[in-house]
């Protein structure tokens, strides 16, 4: 395998996948609301795909991308994806920042809807969670 070692130290998280019902209300969250960077915009067929990625971190990113986008689904399987997305089910993403009481009173006040309120979990975190216009999950933790 080209670039890989044997005990997978240099496997790195490129980016990951998030649906979007609305690019520019996406757009918007993602850019004006985290501050993330915006990496690509790409139409193709009246559907767009939009890469961002946290300022300063150039090797990760996020494609928020058209949920019924991929070829051969149903109009059942699309009614499915659209239901699991309002949910907040579908896909999710995990962020941290060393401030996690300001960011959240950030991202309140940009009128992000809110699912959980910064909590000391059991497990050993401090986060708290809410969802991008789409609907998808985003936990926010606290950064040790």
């Amino acid at each position: 395998m080209i670039g890989m070692t044997t005990n997978g130290t240099d496997i790195t998280i490129h980016s990951s996948f998030l649906p979007h019902t609305d690019p520019d209300a996406s757009l918007a969250f993602y850019r004006d609301v985290l501050g993330f960077d915006v990496r690509l915009d790409v139409g193709y067929e009246g559907m767009r795909w939009i890469t961002v990625g946290p300022a300063g971190q150039p090797d990760t990113a996020i494609v928020l991308h058209p949920p019924t986008a991929s070829p051969g689904l149903t109009d059942e399987d699309k009614r499915t994806i659209l239901e699991l997305m309002a949910k907040g089910s579908f896909f999710g993403v995990n962020l941290a920042t060393p401030d996690l009481d300001g960011t959240f009173a950030t991202l309140e006040a940009a009128g992000a809807e809110v699912v959980q309120e910064p909590t000391d979990q059991p497990y050993g975190v401090r986060d708290c969670a809410f969802r991008d216009p789409a609907g998808n999950m985003i936990r926010m933790q606290q950064l040790s």
